[in-house]
């Protein structure tokens, strides 16, 4: 992700208070002549999430490009946002409020520390999300609540677990301690390995051979540090891409099945239903409302 001008900046939210749902919504452009309109903030805070294309917007006197799997938070403020050059895109958004309370907004990196020991936490103004689809059916299911006439409860606490997820991935992807046999390097490589190849059908021993390593030495290494089976990982992440596909494609499941690299639709049904529950379509019935905004 680029920014333009200035530094990212680091935003500041208070710890153990629910945000103010307001509105949510998904934007889609039409065409890649779309050009994000004038429009004040003023008193909320805007959540963008994007899912597709690249957002080019300026605010506060800032140009952010932000692109997808990326997300940028804009404070309230007088300054209008506007976009300042032409691209197709599509992103969810979520306008909140957030009682600071002595507390800035925002903050530059190097006054981070001065904030961190006080009763808030601290992310940057904008960002990759390390697990983005995870991220944009969490904010299809808030979509989803919001139509159906959910109580404010229930849409600010949404609203906060979202933000608070964000950050918390943020913090689990930052760099491990001294690794002097470089255990963690290796599996922040199986990590990313898994991630490129989700569309096929993955095998441990040809993650080891891709790497020099034995499947058992890899195997182990991986429950080792994540917790979890290198076999379960990969199933994992497999199903949450398909919840992805599931809340924010009209592919069918038999698409999404072979997106995925599963031998038939079949197979990818029972897997689903293992780790979530649920049947692809009735995961995707579930949260089948959706706000989507061309401009």
């Amino acid at each position: 992700m680029k920014k333009k001008k200035t530094e990212i900046r680091m935003m500041v939210f208070p710890d153990n208070r629910l945000f103010n749902y307001l509105r949510s919504g998904k934007f889609e452009a039409l065409s890649d002549d779309w050009k994000h309109a004038k429009l004040p903030l003023l008193f909320d805070y805007e959540l963008i999430v994007m899912t597709e294309g690249t957002l080019y917007l300026k605010y506060m006197d800032e140009e952010f490009t932000v692109e997808k799997g990326e997300y940028l938070i804009l404070p309230p403020s007088d300054s209008i946002r506007e976009g300042f050059k032409k691209a197709y895109c599509s992103f969810y958004w979520i306008h909140f409020t957030a009682d600071l309370g002595a507390f800035p907004a925002r903050i530059y990196p190097e006054e981070k520390p001065s904030y961190e020991k006080a009763e808030c936490f601290i992310m940057p103004q904008s960002a990759p999300i390390p697990r983005s689809e995870k991220i944009a059916v969490q904010m299809k299911q808030l979509q989803d609540l919001a139509r159906n006439n959910y109580p404010d409860i229930t849409l600010n606490a949404i609203t906060t677990a979202i933000i608070t997820e964000l950050f918390g991935q943020l913090t689990a992807e930052k760099a491990p301690d001294a690794d002097p046999i470089g255990k963690n390097q290796v599996y922040s490589d199986i990590v990313d390995y898994v991630h490129r190849n989700l569309s096929r059908n993955i095998k441990i021993s040809e993650i080891a051979d891709s790497f020099g390593y034995s499947a058992k030495y890899l195997s182990h290494l991986f429950t080792e540090i994540r917790g979890m089976s290198l076999k379960q990982f990969i199933m994992a992440q497999k199903i949450e891409t398909a919840t992805f596909y599931l809340a924010d494609s009209d592919s069918t499941i038999s698409e999404i099945a072979e997106k995925l690299g599963f031998s038939d639709v079949h197979n990818f049904s029972r897997a689903f239903k293992n780790v979530t529950g649920l049947s692809p379509s009735t995961y995707r019935n579930t949260y089948a409302k959706r706000l989507l905004y061309h401009v």
